[in-house]
């Protein structure tokens, strides 16, 4: 019978190989990776920036759904606040974090 330990050894080495393989083979065709990955990290355009745009498109949307939504604008008027505020904080933080 062969040693036990002996063949835990083989699977060791053999786990120990692959992986120095992966780890190779990620810095070298990773190399490219990182230089892209750099440039999507510089700052684009700030917060303030991104407030303005962000209130554009919040009021354009809101008066299109205020626009097509049929029902009178007074009886739908806290929640066009409300969606407002949240459209408002949710596409500013996107367009902050997307440009």
């Amino acid at each position: 019978m062969s040693d036990p330990g002996r063949s835990d050894l083989k699977i060791l080495l053999i786990l120990l190989a692959a992986a120095g393989v992966v780890v190779v083979l990620a810095l070298t065709l990773g190399a490219p990776l990182i230089a892209e990955a750099r440039a999507a990290i510089e700052p684009g355009i700030g917060l303030k920036t991104a407030a303005l745009w962000g209130f554009g498109v919040t009021v354009v949307l809101l008066i299109v759904f205020a626009l097509v939504a049929g029902d009178s604008l007074l009886g739908e008027l806290q929640y066009m606040l409300g969606a407002f505020f949240s459209f408002f904080a949710v596409i500013t933080l996107l367009i902050a974090w997307v440009f």
